[in-house]
């Protein structure tokens, strides 16, 4: 990946139309990443910066992030400081990963007050910075840097802002011919043009050598190379090879593999991050409950093996219900205190069969004690049989949990959790507020033809849109034999495209989303039964039709309303 300070250029370039729009509404979704909404050039725009430290980025972007019921205390700073405010101008600090905007706003008195947002996206180390711009102040920022942590410069309120230390390269953009034809010879490798100029990462620095060698090392491609990232030349593109994913905002020529152009760079990024991003949020809300899921099924698995050996222990009843048998027909052969005895077996001509004894006891209390040993046996395999039953349905049932934790959104762990209490299977979290438990909200989609589709993220949702939310006549689709979520198509006869739609959403949300391929089974809702006691989720059906498909990731964002 290569967000460095040439793409950090281009992002900055497409920001521009953002200038003289007002700041309407600030968010925080979570403790990383801050969404600015902003109208400007006649509609509204969502800007995001992020502050994850392997997802650090600014850009523009469509995705829907959730917010929580309490803002934290950094967005209201931030919406007491910038809500309302008009940008004035969005520049890059030095061919850096830094970004200025400037906002004039007006404080609780009405007066007119300037002030500057420091967007530095340095992986771990980003940070978010809110300053006055008349004194270069820090009035908050997201990360707070004491002395004891950072020697170079402290970012706390309050104190004077110092920009992150320079790298001490040469501009690139700044460089005469002169000097270009005095540096070219040595830029060999990637890291020569890394080491000596400022913005590039390996990857932009592998692709200029590749163009100037093919160019014969010509100023004028150092030039036209350096202006596509902030002209109309810029070209958003992803290539994916050997499971890695390479994104640049110009097209690269040098790389190879599976190549995807876009609009705009926001959507790249999108493309590239939003994903995976997304599934660290829910991996911070929800570390705790995949690692509760996970020691629950390894301990079902124990119980399956040990019960599995009583079983085969147990399957020795009909030799004690023999044993018992063959004693009482004997009996008048047998002493008390004989520890064996070898007796015909009448079942089988001709053979007979050595019997351990108890000394002690008598021939009829030897024979009882097989018949009750048989007795025993028997009662535990019915028992046993159940066990293992319950238990392979509970580990199915928390194999199908986890599947939803993993392709969750953060918004439908707290569900999930609050379903496996309902059950029993966990306690409730201890907390001073009284939490109010909402309708389940399945995600909205919509097919290309423009018909409503609806997905349900955990079992809550699953049960809720098929049983109360869809109507009988709307159809229902599943993957099939695989765990997975309940999709409805809202609509009683959808065209072939909606169906395939639908279908390929059942395949992306389920254990099969890696899969090429899947079957996923559809019928009407009337034909959708829940079985009496049934857990959650868990449903049958009949009267299905079955359709092929192959998950993709780019339809479903197509998809989502």
């Amino acid at each position: 990946m290569a967000f460095d300070g040439l793409f950090t250029k281009a992002i900055v370039s497409e920001l521009q139309q953002l200038k003289t729009g007002r700041i309407s509404k600030i968010h925080q979704p979570n403790s990383q990443e801050i969404i600015f909404q902003i109208r400007a050039t006649n509609r509204n725009h969502k800007l995001l910066v992020s502050l994850h430290p392997s997802f650090s980025r600014l850009q523009l972007t469509d995705e829907v992030l959730t917010n929580p019921s309490e803002p934290p205390l950094f967005c209201m700073v931030l919406r007491k400081q910038l809500e309302g405010g008009m940008i004035t101008s969005i520049e890059q600090h030095e061919n850096d990963r830094i970004v200025n905007i400037h906002v004039q706003a007006r404080n609780e008195l009405g007066d007119q007050i300037e002030r500057k947002l420091v967007i530095e996206i340095m992986g771990r180390h980003s940070n978010l910075i809110l300053l006055d711009a008349s004194r270069d102040m820090i009035i908050d920022s997201m990360k707070h840097l004491p002395p004891s942590v950072n020697s170079y410069r402290t970012v706390l309120p309050g104190q004077p802002y110092i920009p992150a230390p320079p790298q001490n390269k040469l501009d690139p953009f700044e460089v005469t011919e002169a000097e270009f034809n005095t540096q070219v010879g040595a830029l060999q490798e990637p890291k020569d043009v890394v080491k000596h100029f400022a913005g590039f990462s390996p990857l932009t620095a592998a692709e200029l050598l590749y163009r100037l060698d093919d160019n014969n090392q010509s100023f004028t491609v150092w030039r036209s190379f350096l202006e596509s990232f902030s002209s109309g030349a810029m070209k958003p593109t992803v290539i994916e090879n050997d499971r890695k994913t390479l994104f640049s905002a110009i097209e690269l020529t040098h790389a190879q593999g599976i190549t995807q152009s876009f609009p705009t760079l926001g959507d790249l990024l999108d493309k590239v991050y939003f994903a995976r991003a997304e599934r660290e949020r829910v991996k911070s809300q929800a570390i705790d409950l995949e690692r509760w899921l996970s020691n629950e099924i390894a301990k079902l698995e124990n119980k399956t093996k040990k019960l599995q050996k009583e079983q085969e222990t147990a399957q020795d009843l009909d030799t004690l219900k023999l044993y018992g048998e063959l004693l009482t027909a004997n009996s008048y052969m047998l002493h008390k205190g004989d520890k064996e005895v070898t007796v015909e077996n009448y079942y089988e001509q001709g053979t007979t069969v050595t019997i351990p004894l108890d000394p002690r006891k008598s021939p009829i209390d030897n024979a009882q004690r097989y018949f009750s040993r048989y007795a025993k046996a028997k009662t535990a395999l019915i028992r046993i049989a159940e066990q293992l039953e319950k238990t392979k349905d509970d580990i199915e049932y928390f194999e199908m949990v986890r599947q939803q934790v993993y392709q969750a959104s953060p918004i439908d762990i707290e569900e999930i959790r609050q379903e496996l209490v309902e059950l029993g299977f966990m306690r409730a979290r201890r907390s001073k507020k009284k939490v109010k438990l909402k309708k389940p909200q399945p995600e909205a989609f919509v097919s290309s033809t423009g018909i409503p589709i609806s997905v349900g993220k955990n079992n809550k949702q699953n049960d809720y849109l098929t049983f109360k939310l869809a109507a009988r006549d709307h159809v229902w689709l599943h993957t099939k034999d695989i765990p997975g979520s309940h999709v409805v198509i809202h609509d009683i006869d959808p065209d072939a495209q909606t169906i395939e739609e639908a279908a390929g959403l059942s395949a992306y949300f389920s254990k099969a989303r890696e899969s090429s391929s899947v079957p996923v089974d559809y019928t009407q809702i009337r034909h959708v039964k829940k079985p009496s006691g049934a857990k959650p989720g868990f449903v049958i059906y009949f009267e299905q039709k079955t359709v092929f498909v192959t998950p993709d990731e780019d339809l479903v964002r197509k998809l989502r309303k």
